[in-house]
């Protein structure tokens, strides 16, 4: 009988209950986001588009909705696998296509299953086997220790604080500002980076940032991406001129750590996307490095 349990790393999934376990231990995981697993761990190593797994588990006539749905999921199964969507080591992301569930899978023994009692050559066939399961384990252990030693390397950057950075909200009601306040986002983006100085990454092209305001859940970016802290960013009128806000907040508590404030007129719109990213990057990279250390935060400057 085929069995109906997959396995991989210290994982264990049973595609019949929808069932997730770790060492042994059941992970608790819903309906849909465990149907997805399924899905993919089924086709591992393949590229199962968004389309297919809304036909999957969704179904065809489905009216809700599905890509919420989905990213709700791929955070729930993330979770409970400890996998970093920046760094994968189970689901890797092929943007604009779907998923590919890149880990070993191997089939797992059904637990009703029991196997039959070995005699003459069968033992001697047993006997064979144990010794090139020795070979083989012996095998997978300097395997192990070579990818232990690449994932020790890359654990130093994934320990690094992640700055998810917003696009900027034109709340003007002028919507030939929406150009300004993309060019704004972009040029945050490139002064954090800059600045970083191996202190933090920073995200600023993920789909989930890009979302209106009223569909933005900070806790599925803190997850999806991995973010420690996000930047959100608002352009308003204020009388003659234009005032932009940019807050810096700590996920996934949502504590507000700094705000940056300047009001400008647009008649250079370049030369203020620069002043504005400058100063967001300059007051927002040392608090990052002092908060994730566990430091005071620097003063407010002086003006």
């Amino acid at each position: 009988m085929k069995s109906d349990r997959f396995r991989f790393g210290i994982f264990e999934f049973s595609a019949t209950d929808r069932e997730l376990r770790r060492e042994g231990e059941l992970i608790r995981l819903q309906a849909q986001p465990a149907q997805v697993l399924g899905c993919l761990i089924q086709q591992a190593g393949q590229v199962v588009s968004r389309e297919e797994l809304q036909r999957e588990v969704w179904g065809e006539g489905t009216f809700v909705d599905f890509d919420r749905g989905l990213n709700f999921c791929m955070a729930q199964i993330r979770s409970a696998l400890d996998d970093d969507a920046t760094a994968p080591r189970f689901i890797r992301t092929i943007p604009k296509r779907g998923y590919q569930f890149i880990a070993p899978v191997a089939m797992a023994a059904n637990a009703a299953s029991e196997p039959a009692e070995p005699t003459g050559e069968g033992r001697k066939f047993s006997l064979r086997l144990v010794v090139a399961g020795v070979l083989v384990a012996t095998l997978l252990l300097g395997m192990a220790f070579a990818a232990g030693y690449r994932l020790r390397t890359k654990d130093a950057s994934r320990r690094l604080p992640i700055i998810a950075v917003l696009r900027f909200d034109n709340e003007t009601a002028n919507p030939d500002l929406a150009t300004f306040t993309d060019g704004l986002t972009d040029s945050v983006v490139e002064r954090l980076t800059s600045m970083s100085q191996g202190q933090y990454n920073v995200i600023g092209n993920a789909q989930i940032l890009r979302l209106p305001r009223s569909e933005r859940d900070l806790k599925a970016i803190a997850s999806s991406l991995g973010a420690a802290y996000v930047v959100l960013g608002q352009v308003q009128r204020s009388g003659t001129q234009t005032r932009i806000l940019a807050h810096l907040i700590r996920l996934p508590d949502q504590t507000h750590i700094w705000v940056v404030r300047m009001d400008r007129t647009l008649d250079d719109p370049l030369d203020v996307e620069s002043q504005v990213a400058q100063k967001v990057a300059a007051e927002f990279s040392p608090r990052v490095a002092k908060d994730a250390s566990g430091s005071a935060l620097p003063e407010a400057p002086s003006h």
